[in-house]
């Protein structure tokens, strides 16, 4: 049988569209006609990689050189580094775990929505026959959520790597999007702390006694959340090094749990998460159903032009985001 994506002329100009490689392929060669058939499973990036026999991993991957075989499969090779950085990108749990919500957007000016924080005001009231029906006003917020561009420059001569197993340079690239998934969750941390620009930080809980971590601190902590859950902890290292010392955290289950998967299991039923970007002395908590909202403008962007035409040298592998903060009082900082 033959089938259509077989027929397509890969061409870098897909790039160029609004709607991007992918969905410009996609739209080409639409996988909804593969239902039923063995290439079901696979979209149609995956089914160029198999029509021009390329495969990135595994320990039979080919080497780089195979992308530039041909015109129409060195027009696959930015859209490989692409998708290979933003797994780099999605393996970061903080990420997942601290965003409510996550936006997508095509231009670079972005207003967030707020609501009223207040529990009591927004409990839903018994109402009369008749009767006013209490109101929560959605609007939008005085500023707009600030979107920074980060990224790593990728420099490497053809020459150097054309030999280079794709499975081995897949991770090379999962590595950068690491690096900029660590750039990114910098950038979360500040907004949880010091808000978004629209006056709202983070509430502060005092430790009972400077420069230490009582397990009564922790329970401070959680019960400042009122009618929210607080159900993630992000810790700078120093104080989870504190949280291990804690005498009610020295149970067996505990120790066994973390001598097993290196993850602190805690009381307070929250998952905890070492973080470098949290300020020292500082442990923050969040109810990640509606603390922060992350804003994407196009996703993971490579300069095409130089990875098939300059076959890589020197090209860069940038990613443009922001935070917004969604209900101030889902986040509290214990410091």
């Amino acid at each position: 049988m033959k089938y259509n994506y077989q027929n397509i002329s890969v061409s870098k100009d897909f790039y160029k569209t609004q709607e991007g490689f992918s969905k410009c392929l996609e739209r080409l060669d639409p996988s909804e006609q593969y239902r039923g058939t063995e290439l079901e499973n696979y979209d149609a990036f995956q089914r160029q990689l198999k029509r021009f026999d390329i495969k990135v991993s595994g320990e039979e991957s080919d080497n780089l050189q195979k992308f530039f075989a041909t015109s129409d499969s060195a027009a696959l090779f930015p859209e490989y580094v692409s998708r290979a950085v933003k797994q780099g990108v999605d393996d970061s749990c903080i990420l997942k775990e601290i965003c409510a919500a996550h936006t997508q957007i095509e231009g670079m000016d972005y207003r967030a929505i707020t609501a009223d924080t207040d529990p009591n005001e927004q409990a839903p009231a018994v109402v009369e026959e008749g009767g006013f029906i209490p109101e929560t006003t959605i609007r939008l917020k005085d500023h707009l959520v600030r979107l920074r561009k980060r990224g790593r420059m990728m420099a490497a001569s053809y020459e150097a790597i054309k030999f280079q197993r794709l499975d081995l340079f897949t991770v090379a690239l999962k590595q950068i999007g690491a690096c900029i998934a660590k750039a990114q969750v910098e950038d979360a941390v500040d907004v949880l702390v010091n808000g978004d620009g629209n006056n709202n930080p983070a509430k502060k809980v005092a430790l009972t006694a400077s420069g230490s971590l009582t397990y009564k601190d922790l329970l401070n902590l959680w019960g400042s959340f009122g009618e929210y859950q607080m159900n993630v902890m992000l810790a700078s290292p120093d104080m989870v090094l504190k949280m291990l010392q804690i005498p009610e955290l020295q149970n067996p289950e505990t120790g066994l749990n973390f001598q097993a998967t290196g993850c602190l299991s805690t009381p307070l039923g929250a998952k905890l998460f070492v973080c470098s970007a949290v300020p020292e002395g500082s442990i923050i908590g969040l109810d990640k159903r509606y603390a922060l909202e992350m804003v994407s403008a196009g996703g993971v962007r490579v300069e095409y032009d130089k990875l098939i035409d300059c076959q890589t040298e020197r090209a860069a592998v940038t990613s443009i985001a922001g935070f917004s903060k969604i209900f101030p009082e889902a986040v509290k900082i214990l410091s």
